[in-house]
C-alpha cells in the first residue's frame, strides 16, 4: 500500500526531531525499491548518481528530468523521499521559489537547497544572495505545503572554499531564514562535524559520509546521515571491475558473486496495487 504524500510528510518530519537516523541515496527506482526493502525509514535522491545513470558528469542533468526522477521515486516508494535539488536550478530567489514549488508538487517529503554556483573562480553565492535563496525556497514551500522539511546545504568544503567559521555563518543564517535542516557535506573530521553540530543546536544537522560508523555520529549529535553518491560508486565500482574482467582476461569469476534472477525478479515484483495500472 502506498502511503499518501501527506503521511511521508509527517514521518519525515517526525525523523528530524530526537534521535538519528541514516537516509540513503538511490539513483534511480529500482535502487529505491531495494533499499527500501531494507528497512531504511527515508531515502534521498543523488544528483551525481542520477547523472552518471545517464552517462553524465554530476551537475548536468536538467530540472525537467529532474522533476520527472522525483516524481517517478516518490510515486514508487511508501518511505519519504528528500529531494537532492542542487542549487535550486536557478540563481535568483525567484527562480528558486518558482522551481522548489514544482519539486514539492513531485509528492516528496523533504528538498536541500545549495549554495553553491558552479562557476569555479565564484563557486559559492554572497553571503546575502544565499540567505534569501534559502528564504524563498521556505516561502515556496509554505504556500504549497509547509509539512515538507527544508535542508539548507553550505558547499564550501567540497567547492574549494573550506571554512569553518564561514559555513557555520551561513547554515546559522539559513536556519534563520527557515531551514528546517542543515548541512555542509564534506567535514573533513569528527572534530569539524562536532563542531557544526554544536554551533547549530538543537536545530538537525545532516552529514555526509563514507565511513565511520552511524553510532559515532549519533554521539555527537547528528540527526540525520546520507551517503551522497557513494552507494551509486560502490555499484559502478564491481559493474567496473566485472566487465574489465571480462574484457582483459575473458573470464566470468564475479558473476558468482551476483544475485540470481530470481531474487532480483522477486525483489521488483510489482505489490498488489500496482499491479495492471
Amino acid at each position: 500500500m502506498i502511503e499518501t504524500t501527506a503521511a511521508k510528510r509527517r514521518a519525515f518530519r517526525a525523523l528530524h526531531v530526537s534521535g538519528c537516523f541514516v537516509m540513503p541515496n538511490p539513483w534511480d527506482l529500482g535502487s529505491a525499491v531495494a533499499l527500501q526493502s531494507l528497512g531504511f525509514k527515508a531515502l534521498a535522491t543523488t544528483s551525481a548518481g542520477m547523472a552518471w545513470s545517464l552517462g553524465r558528469p554530476d551537475n548536468k542533468v536538467g530540472l525537467e528530468e529532474v522533476l520527472a526522477h522525483l516524481s517517478a521515486l516518490a510515486g514508487r516508494l511508501d518511505v519519504p523521499l528528500n529531494a537532492d535539488f542542487e542549487n535550486g536550478f536557478a540563481d535568483t530567489p525567484e527562480g528558486v521559489a518558482a522551481n522548489v514549488a514544482r519539486a514539492v508538487d513531485t509528492g516528496v517529503a523533504g528538498l536541500s537547497v545549495e549554495d553553491s554556483t558552479g562557476d569555479a573562480a565564484a563557486p559559492l553565492y554572497d553571503f546575502e544572495l544565499a540567505v534569501a535563496r534559502i528564504a524563498a525556497a521556505r516561502a515556496a514551500i509554505d504556500a504549497r505545503d509547509p509539512g515538507v522539511v527544508l535542508t539548507a546545504r553550505s558547499e564550501g568544503f567540497i567547492c574549494g572554499r573550506p571554512d569553518l567559521q564561514e559555513t557555520v555563518r551561513r547554515l546559522t543564517a539559513f536556519a534563520e531564514a527557515g531551514a528546517d535542516c542543515l548541512y555542509a557535506p564534506g567535514l573533513p573530521d569528527i572534530e569539524q562535524i562536532s563542531a557544526v553540530v554544536r554551533a547549530l543546536a538543537p536545530r538537525p544537522v545532516n552529514v555526509l559520509t563514507s565511513g565511520g560508523t552511524a553510532a559515532s555520529l549519533a554521539a555527537l549529535g547528528v540527526r540525520r546521515i546520507s551517503v551522497g553518491g557513494s552507494l551509486a560508486r560502490t555499484a559502478w565500482g564491481e559493474f567496473l571491475r566485472t566487465a574489465r574482467e571480462i574484457a582483459q582476461e575473458g573470464t566470468f569469476t564475479r558473476f558468482a558473486a551476483a544475485p540470481s534472477g530470481g531474487e532480483l525478479n522477486h525483489l521488483f515484483a510489482a505489490p498488489p496495487d500496482l499491479r495492471d495500472v
